[in-house]
Protein backbone atom coordinates (compact mmCIF):
# COMPACT_ATOMS: atom_id res chain seq x y z
CA UNK A 1 0.00 0.00 0.00
CA UNK A 2 1.23 3.47 -0.85
CA UNK A 3 1.85 5.88 1.97
CA UNK A 4 -0.11 9.06 1.40
CA UNK A 5 0.17 12.44 3.02
CA UNK A 6 -2.94 14.59 3.08
CA UNK A 7 -2.77 18.04 4.60
CA UNK A 8 -5.26 20.84 5.04
CA UNK A 9 -4.67 24.54 5.46
CA UNK A 10 -7.17 27.34 6.01
CA UNK A 11 -6.40 30.57 4.20
CA UNK A 12 -7.88 34.05 4.37
CA UNK A 13 -9.16 35.25 1.01
CA UNK A 14 -10.16 38.81 0.18
CA UNK A 15 -13.38 38.66 -1.81
CA UNK A 16 -14.06 41.70 -3.99
CA UNK A 17 -17.46 42.87 -5.24
CA UNK A 18 -17.83 45.73 -7.72
CA UNK A 19 -21.39 46.99 -8.25
CA UNK A 20 -21.28 48.54 -11.70
CA UNK A 21 -24.47 50.68 -11.79
CA UNK A 22 -24.69 49.83 -15.49
CA UNK A 23 -26.59 47.19 -17.40
CA UNK A 24 -25.11 43.72 -17.66
CA UNK A 25 -24.83 43.81 -21.46
CA UNK A 26 -22.98 47.14 -21.36
CA UNK A 27 -20.47 45.87 -18.81
CA UNK A 28 -19.99 42.58 -20.64
CA UNK A 29 -19.31 44.43 -23.91
CA UNK A 30 -16.92 46.82 -22.14
CA UNK A 31 -14.97 43.92 -20.65
CA UNK A 32 -14.74 42.25 -24.06
CA UNK A 33 -13.40 45.52 -25.48
CA UNK A 34 -10.81 45.74 -22.68
CA UNK A 35 -9.52 42.17 -22.80
CA UNK A 36 -8.73 40.13 -25.89
CA UNK A 37 -9.28 36.41 -26.06
CA UNK A 38 -6.20 34.34 -25.31
CA UNK A 39 -3.81 34.30 -28.26
CA UNK A 40 -3.27 30.62 -29.03
CA UNK A 41 0.33 31.31 -30.15
CA UNK A 42 1.50 32.07 -26.62
CA UNK A 43 1.22 28.49 -25.35
CA UNK A 44 3.47 26.93 -28.03
CA UNK A 45 5.99 29.74 -27.50
CA UNK A 46 6.09 28.96 -23.77
CA UNK A 47 6.22 25.20 -24.38
CA UNK A 48 9.15 25.51 -26.79
CA UNK A 49 11.02 28.10 -24.72
CA UNK A 50 10.81 30.67 -27.54
CA UNK A 51 12.22 33.60 -25.54
CA UNK A 52 11.96 36.04 -28.48
CA UNK A 53 8.21 35.57 -28.87
CA UNK A 54 7.64 35.53 -25.11
CA UNK A 55 9.60 38.76 -24.61
CA UNK A 56 7.69 40.37 -27.48
CA UNK A 57 4.36 39.49 -25.79
CA UNK A 58 5.65 40.80 -22.46
CA UNK A 59 6.61 44.14 -24.03
CA UNK A 60 3.81 44.69 -26.53
CA UNK A 61 1.02 42.29 -25.67
CA UNK A 62 -1.93 42.78 -23.35
CA UNK A 63 -1.36 42.31 -19.64
CA UNK A 64 -4.43 40.05 -19.34
CA UNK A 65 -6.50 37.85 -21.62
CA UNK A 66 -9.86 36.13 -21.43
CA UNK A 67 -9.01 32.43 -21.44
CA UNK A 68 -12.56 31.19 -21.22
CA UNK A 69 -16.11 32.42 -20.77
CA UNK A 70 -18.81 30.21 -19.20
CA UNK A 71 -22.47 31.16 -19.46
CA UNK A 72 -23.82 30.37 -16.00
CA UNK A 73 -27.04 32.19 -16.79
CA UNK A 74 -27.93 29.44 -19.26
CA UNK A 75 -27.77 26.93 -16.40
CA UNK A 76 -30.47 28.84 -14.56
CA UNK A 77 -33.06 28.17 -17.25
CA UNK A 78 -33.69 24.80 -15.63
CA UNK A 79 -34.82 26.66 -12.49
CA UNK A 80 -37.20 28.88 -14.48
CA UNK A 81 -35.23 31.92 -13.35
CA UNK A 82 -33.81 34.00 -16.18
CA UNK A 83 -30.63 35.81 -15.13
CA UNK A 84 -27.51 36.89 -16.93
CA UNK A 85 -24.38 35.42 -15.38
CA UNK A 86 -20.97 34.74 -16.88
CA UNK A 87 -17.86 33.26 -15.31
CA UNK A 88 -14.56 34.30 -16.87
CA UNK A 89 -11.10 32.84 -16.62
CA UNK A 90 -8.78 35.83 -16.92
CA UNK A 91 -5.01 35.90 -16.83
CA UNK A 92 -1.81 35.70 -18.79
CA UNK A 93 0.04 32.42 -19.37
CA UNK A 94 3.40 34.20 -19.23
CA UNK A 95 2.53 35.66 -15.84
CA UNK A 96 1.28 32.25 -14.71
CA UNK A 97 4.56 30.62 -15.75
CA UNK A 98 6.42 33.28 -13.75
CA UNK A 99 4.67 32.00 -10.61
CA UNK A 100 4.35 28.31 -11.27
CA UNK A 101 8.05 27.92 -12.00
CA UNK A 102 8.50 28.67 -8.27
CA UNK A 103 5.30 27.12 -6.86
CA UNK A 104 3.41 24.64 -9.02
CA UNK A 105 0.45 24.80 -6.64
CA UNK A 106 -0.17 28.36 -7.84
CA UNK A 107 -1.60 26.78 -11.00
CA UNK A 108 -4.79 26.18 -8.98
CA UNK A 109 -5.56 29.90 -9.32
CA UNK A 110 -4.06 30.81 -12.69
CA UNK A 111 -6.00 31.86 -14.64
CA UNK A 112 -8.14 33.80 -12.20
CA UNK A 113 -11.92 33.45 -12.04
CA UNK A 114 -14.20 36.45 -12.28
CA UNK A 115 -17.99 36.37 -12.15
CA UNK A 116 -20.14 38.96 -13.88
CA UNK A 117 -23.84 38.76 -13.18
CA UNK A 118 -27.03 40.77 -13.31
CA UNK A 119 -28.79 41.74 -10.11
CA UNK A 120 -32.58 41.80 -9.93
CA UNK A 121 -32.55 45.57 -10.51
CA UNK A 122 -30.65 45.08 -13.79
CA UNK A 123 -27.29 46.38 -12.58
CA UNK A 124 -24.20 44.32 -13.20
CA UNK A 125 -21.80 43.06 -10.54
CA UNK A 126 -18.25 41.72 -10.77
CA UNK A 127 -17.03 39.35 -8.06
CA UNK A 128 -13.59 37.81 -7.68
CA UNK A 129 -11.04 36.81 -5.08
CA UNK A 130 -8.04 39.13 -4.76
CA UNK A 131 -5.12 37.36 -6.45
CA UNK A 132 -2.54 38.23 -3.79
CA UNK A 133 -4.74 36.67 -1.10
CA UNK A 134 -4.96 33.43 -3.10
CA UNK A 135 -1.27 33.30 -3.97
CA UNK A 136 -0.15 34.41 -0.50
CA UNK A 137 -0.77 30.93 0.87
CA UNK A 138 2.41 29.73 -0.84
CA UNK A 139 4.62 31.95 1.37
CA UNK A 140 6.90 32.73 -1.56
CA UNK A 141 7.82 36.38 -2.10
CA UNK A 142 8.28 35.87 -5.87
CA UNK A 143 4.73 34.52 -6.16
CA UNK A 144 3.37 37.19 -3.81
CA UNK A 145 4.82 39.95 -5.99
CA UNK A 146 3.09 38.52 -9.05
CA UNK A 147 -0.13 38.33 -7.03
CA UNK A 148 0.17 42.03 -6.13
CA UNK A 149 0.76 42.87 -9.80
CA UNK A 150 -2.36 40.88 -10.72
CA UNK A 151 -4.33 42.71 -8.00
CA UNK A 152 -3.58 46.01 -9.72
CA UNK A 153 -4.09 44.85 -13.31
CA UNK A 154 -7.32 42.96 -12.69
CA UNK A 155 -8.87 45.69 -10.57
CA UNK A 156 -7.97 48.34 -13.17
CA UNK A 157 -9.51 46.45 -16.08
CA UNK A 158 -12.69 45.61 -14.15
CA UNK A 159 -13.12 49.20 -12.96
CA UNK A 160 -12.72 50.46 -16.52
CA UNK A 161 -15.32 47.98 -17.75
CA UNK A 162 -17.65 48.90 -14.88
CA UNK A 163 -17.52 52.68 -15.42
Amino acid sequence: MTNLAVTSQSIAVDHIRIVCRKAFDQVRAALAAELPELDAQIIPALASGDRTTIEDYEKRGPKLFIFLERNHGALLKSTAEKRNAVQYEIGNPITAATMTCHQLGASLYAPLRVALYEMENGEAVFEYDRPSSLFGQFHDERVRQVGLYLDRELEAVLLRAAS
